[in-house]
């Protein structure tokens, strides 16, 4: 019998495992005003959950720098939740990043899948890039092996999320998210959808996680405003998922994630593993 929030073999004390403790914990004292953000926080949960047990059974092929990403990448969002849940009644949560700040402010009656397509959004595109740079020194991007190995488990993750996604929906149901038997004809299609949503944000974040390296090399002014950038761009999005209409159809032409522009940084040179 294993312990309750993690993988069968596993180490009950680990890192991933205390992240998704807080992660119960703050799905147990969300206010009733805010009940409308336990949907994307269960979510999360759950998924985490699965990473820990792709983990565990050797999915990956540095699963020890698999969880220090995933912890990483989870604290980015914690942080900016408790930040909302502190500020909110403050001063309109203005220590919160402007992705979440939308993501957060989203009017609480949108169906149950808009709440999570906003967080997923926020969280993939701007934490993202943020999480890997904190587990990829710049030796690191210099060695072109260790590279291709980071990106081949970072790429890993779409089959653990792409596996989640007959259970997510019908963990949408349970929260009161209507389901057209249009829908349900279309629930393969919408994995497939899933997955090349998946593939496609991966590929942006890998390069803008590229982009905020080269950055770093040239300095925090220069790395503080490619951040801010990549702010901006994360929090357009969000604001576009947010208009009216048909959010699922403008994500298939437009695209789920963002992608800075290849930055200006003199003669800072670019490690070989970037192409």
């Amino acid at each position: 019998m294993t312990t309750p929030g993690t993988a069968a073999g596993e180490d009950p004390d680990a890192p991933i495992v205390a992240v998704m403790a807080r992660m119960t914990d703050r799905l147990e004292r969300l206010p009733g005003r805010l009940g409308h953000h336990r949907v994307f926080l269960a979510t999360y949960r759950r998924t985490t959950q699965a990473v820990w047990d792709a983990v565990g059974r050797g999915a990956f092929e540095d699963p020890r720098w698999v969880e220090r990403w995933d912890v990483a990448f989870a604290d980015l969002y914690l942080a900016a939740l408790d930040a909302e849940l502190t500020d909110a009644e403050l001063n309109g949560g203005a220590g919160v990043p402007r992705p979440w700040q939308r993501a957060f402010a989203a009017p609480p009656g949108l169906p149950p899948l808009r709440h999570v397509l906003l967080g997923i959004n926020a969280h993939v595109n701007y934490d993202l890039p943020q999480a890997l740079l904190s587990v990829i020194d710049d030796a690191d991007f210099a060695d072109a092996d260790l590279m291709a190995r980071r990106r081949r488990d970072h790429e890993r993750i779409d089959d653990v999320l792409s596996s989640r996604v007959a259970s997510e929906q019908g963990e949408l149901v349970a929260a009161g998210e209507r389901v057209r038997v249009l829908d349900r004809l279309l629930a393969p299609l919408n994995r497939r959808a899933s997955r090349r949503f998946l593939r496609e944000s991966r590929v942006k974040v890998w390069h803008n996680t590229l982009e905020l390296q080269a950055a770093r090399l040239a300095g925090p002014d220069v790395q503080a405003a490619r951040l801010a950038e990549l702010e901006a761009l994360s929090a357009a999005k969000i604001a576009d998922l947010l208009r009216p209409g048909q959010v699922l159809l403008r994500l298939a032409v437009q695209g789920f994630g963002v992608r800075l522009p290849r930055g200006s940084m003199g003669d800072v040179r670019r490690p070989r593993s970037s192409t």
